[in-house]
């Protein structure tokens, strides 16, 4: 039993999607620590939206065990995994996936009210989060009357607000420009660390990974350290 103090293991992790063909990945093995922010690399393909659903508890392994703060995922309920999905991870996305007809405020408070929080505990927490993110002044605005770096913000704010234990960020700057996209990772990074939590960002680009403390890439044989080539 996993019961280290990680915020989440894996353990001897695999996945196949048909019987007859090779495995997307096997014998994955990972620690992440309170405090940390994790980067994982790999080519398209390789598997890393699949490792990013077993993290999240939305698929389920062919082999191998999920720990999230010492959960074992496999032992939980569709809704039992739901419920702790939503008090223990925050989610970054490369399409941002905020809804237009809420406004920025409503956005960014909506963990909270999926899980019952009052009214006050909402917009407290969505003022603290958008202070943070430097978007005060957008709180009554509308997803459409930003920029894409300020909706990313949003998204952000949102995947923290409820102080998750668990990040999981998957492309967060796929489209974004260069220099917004290392604003928006500089925060994700600093907010990650702020909120006393671990950050799993899963990227193709090296210089998104290099923001992380640790690098490591994903191909069919596991999950290993990156080679610098310097």
């Amino acid at each position: 039993m996993a019961a280290d103090g990680a915020v989440l293991r894996l353990e001897d992790l695999g996945k196949r999607y048909r019987p007859d063909r090779p495995p997307v990945f096997e014998h994955l093995e990972l620690a992440l620590e309170r405090g940390e922010y994790l980067a994982i690399m790999g080519e398209s393909g390789v598997g890393k939206s699949t490792l990013l659903n077993l993290l999240a508890g939305l698929d389920e392994p062919d082999a191998g065990r999920v720990w999230l703060e010492g959960t074992d995922l496999a032992a939980l309920t569709d809704d039992a995994r739901t419920l702790l999905r939503r008090r223990s991870v925050g989610f970054v996305f490369q399409a941002f996936h905020v809804l237009p007809y809420l406004t920025v405020q409503q956005n960014v408070a909506l963990p909270l009210e999926l899980l019952g929080a009052p009214q006050s505990q909402q917009r407290e927490r969505a003022r603290q989060m958008l202070q943070a993110v430097g978007l005060s002044e957008s709180a009554r605005r509308y997803p459409r009357e930003l920029s894409g770096g300020e909706v990313q913000r949003v998204a952000i704010a949102r995947a923290l607000i409820h102080r998750p234990r668990l990040v999981l960020a998957d492309e967060p700057t796929g489209n974004l420009d260069a220099r917004t996209a290392v604003q928006t990772l500089a925060l994700l990074r600093d907010q990650i660390k702020e909120n006393a939590g671990a950050g799993i960002l899963i990227t193709h680009s090296r210089a998104a990974a290099d923001t992380a403390d640790r690098i490591l890439v994903l191909d069919a044989a596991g999950l290993k350290p990156l080679v610098s080539s310097a």
